[in-house]
């Protein structure tokens, strides 16, 4: 998915996907893409179909392919203070790198107000843990800390901020050095004044490897336990096309 240093045939597939494609992220509970401090609860089990659509075309016409990524997260801490969630991803249209489709992810954390009214939620944890050594393997770590503002009885929205680090031999930037780690910021809001099934959000990760982007993202609650996401993705690397992304979530 990046301009690494592959060998043989992974080497094409990589630059190619750099050069037209987007990561699909695994799905641990995310905002747009990016993880949040949002952990699903003891046995809750969320299913998710994400398509990630390139709307750039390749130098012949081409529509550049889409990526699919069709995943499953589970809660697996019966308490309310710690939780943790475990995860696992099937990622498609990633050319040669579609023969080696699983992904893993993990996540530990505690809600806001925790531990006393003014504590923040935060989280630690891994995802795209990838089955091809030097190919699949982004095995990107992270931790991140939200709150949720108010001003009166106005909610100001949810705030969060972190920093990840991947592997330095997949996550590069333009000119195939090494761009692995960097900031993730996040600002969410329920828009109640529309509907409390609405939600949107602002989401930026800051680095010029696959994983960097702004990203902006709108949800519809159709039921309690389920909803659908449409997002737009604008890459910091300019040689990664800009993709539309489109979420279906649910939960049993």
């Amino acid at each position: 998915m990046t301009i690494i240093r592959f060998h043989g045939v992974f080497a094409i597939a990589a630059i190619v996907s750099c050069l037209y494609c987007a990561t699909a992220s695994a799905t641990g509970s995310t905002h747009i893409w990016a993880p949040s401090t949002d952990i699903q609860g003891f046995n809750v089990w969320h299913i998710t179909a994400d398509m990630y659509l390139p709307v750039g075309k390749e130098a012949s016409g081409a529509r550049v392919p889409t990526i699919t990524n069709l995943g499953i997260t589970v809660g697996v801490l019966p308490l309310t203070r710690l939780n943790v969630e475990v995860g696992l991803d099937h990622k498609s249209g990633l050319g040669l790198l579609d023969d080696y489709p699983l992904y893993g992810n993990a996540k530990m954390g505690m809600p806001e107000s925790a531990l006393g009214r003014f504590w923040p939620a935060l989280a630690v944890g891994i995802f795209d843990v990838g089955t091809k050594n030097d190919a699949t393997d982004y095995n990107v770590i992270y931790g991140k800390t939200a709150r949720t503002f108010s001003a009166g009885a106005v909610s100001l929205g949810r705030v969060s901020i972190g920093y990840f680090s991947g592997n330095g031999d997949l996550l590069v930037d333009e000119n195939g050095e090494k761009d692995n780690a960097g900031i993730m910021a996040a600002w969410e809001r329920t828009l109640t004044e529309v509907s409390d099934k609405m939600w949107i959000c602002l989401e930026y990760v800051g680095t010029k490897s696959v994983y960097g982007s702004f990203n902006v993202g709108a949800s519809w609650k159709f039921a309690p336990n389920v909803s659908i996401l449409c997002g737009y993705e604008i890459y910091n690397n300019s040689r990664i096309d800009n993709t539309a992304t489109v979420q279906i979530d649910i939960d049993i």
